[in-house]
């Protein structure tokens, strides 16, 4: 049986949320974290919901490079996760 969407996202915010953690703000290894996040759900799908092209997804989220905050912000509103925040 198919996880469910519910599991499949908290999975998802789970590895988020290590990689956060563990990143130890390295903002190229947490844009990696969501790319492969992203080629998990299938980049095209990702893309097109985020409002981004395929080619452009992959680049930024390659761990390379460190996308905009309005990218991350499309990406992770695509895969159904929420960034939050929390007292240190």
């Amino acid at each position: 049986m198919w996880p469910s969407t519910f599991e499949r996202r908290r999975k998802m915010a789970a590895y988020l949320d290590v990689c956060i953690e563990e990143g130890d703000g390295d903002s190229a290894f947490i844009a990696k974290a969501l790319g492969d996040i992203a080629r998990a759900q299938g980049m095209s799908k990702v893309a097109r919901a985020a409002g981004l092209s395929r080619e452009s997804l992959y680049r930024s989220l390659s761990g390379e490079r460190s996308p905009d905050f309005a990218t991350v912000l499309k990406v992770t509103r695509a895969l159904g996760v929420r960034l939050h925040a929390s007292a240190a």
